[in-house]
């Protein structure tokens, strides 16, 4: 699909622009977004969850790869609010414009389904869009900031780490929503949305006494994660992962709960590594949990099929035709309550 939204977007050169324009200006403000709370790491300033990098893939996934010009101008301009124009910049945003180019390519050929109805999709996007592609920015950024003088060289493996895990966080949070959004039915179906409410409620409790409390209880997150992937499979993991990631980013950058009395590599450390881990897991449970739901429709609807041909068998008649495979009358579109 992203391959066919894109060449109808570059046979109208209007829209083509406009489809530009709008990745630059998704990536810029996703990009402040991501910068209203900065680490300081060995007198560099990164991010823990860096959102433009999930915006750029996506737009790749969706929009096809001709949409990279504006990632490149949102990356642009994301570095000329920091600092002024520099030969370094020049690095920089080529490694923010190749890393989500390389995620997408070694997406595309692994064969990656943008629902991510499948196990292996899950992996393919942590493995090689994540952590991998990942490291194109990272590299370019880090070695830049060295061989300019701007951080010194036996620091450069600790920043790097620091660098390449915020990205590879915003591909692995954010990514997954902007795809479940851009895939959900509207207007979104009425059940199941007192239980949406009462999870909603228990995360909005739960999260900020995880990470703002000073006993270590980030565990407790973890039930309201499974609960969400059982339920709503990946839009209501991915949701309740974010808010947690946001939640406990800014009690590391404040310093509060969890995060006190520790030095600031022992803040990134950690917060990286709890992010990193509860990401992973609403990821690929809610995964595993898509596919066993597919496989068991599959399963359900071949059951009714071989029950119709006996019931036309026993009566004397012809089978009824076999539907194609592939071909279904349901739309399997998530709904933002995870219903069927």
């Amino acid at each position: 699909m992203a391959a066919v939204v894109g060449d109808e977007q570059l046979r109208r050169p209007g829209g083509y622009a406009v489809q530009v324009l709008l990745v630059a200006v998704c990536y810029f403000a996703a990009g402040r977004l991501g910068l209203l709370r900065e680490l300081s790491v060995e007198g560099a300033v990164v991010t823990p969850i860096y959102p433009p990098t999930g915006v750029a893939v996506a737009a790749l996934l969706v929009f096809g790869l001709g949409c990279w010009p504006g990632i490149m101008l949102g990356a642009f301009f994301v570095v000329l609010s920091l600092t002024t124009p520099s030969p370094e910049v020049l690095g920089v945003l080529v490694g923010n414009t190749a890393a989500p180019l390389c995620a997408a390519l070694l997406l595309r050929r692994a064969g990656f389904r943008s629902d991510l109805s499948r196990l292996r999709d899950g992996l393919s996007l942590v493995f090689l869009a994540a952590l991998a592609a990942m490291m194109i920015s990272a590299t370019l950024g880090v070695g830049l900031l060295v061989l300019s003088n701007r951080l010194a060289g036996h620091s450069f493996w600790l920043v790097w780490l620091a660098w390449w895990v915020g990205d590879a966080m915003g591909v692995l949070i954010v990514t997954p929503l902007l795809l479940m959004l851009y895939r959900v039915r509207w207007p979104p179906p009425t059940v199941r949305w007192k239980e949406a409410t009462a999870l909603a409620v228990a995360a909005c409790a739960l999260v900020p006494l995880a990470t703002y409390s000073s006993m270590s209880l980030l565990f407790i997150v973890y039930p309201l994660l499974i609960w969400a992937a059982l339920r709503f499979q990946l839009l209501g993991s991915v949701l309740c992962a974010l808010l947690t990631s946001v939640v406990a980013t800014v009690a590391a950058t404040n310093g509060v709960g969890v995060f006190a009395r520790l030095t600031r590599v022992e803040v990134m450390v950690q917060l990286q590594a709890f992010n990193g881990a509860m990401a992973l897991t609403a990821l690929l449970l809610s995964a595993v949990i898509t596919e066993q739901r597919n496989t068991r429709r599959s399963v359900e609807k071949a059951c009714q099929e071989l029950v119709e041909v006996l019931e036309h068998l026993n009566a004397g008649q012809a089978p009824p035709p076999r539907r194609p495979p592939g071909e279904d009358d349901t739309d399997d579109r998530p709904s933002p309550t995870g219903t069927p």
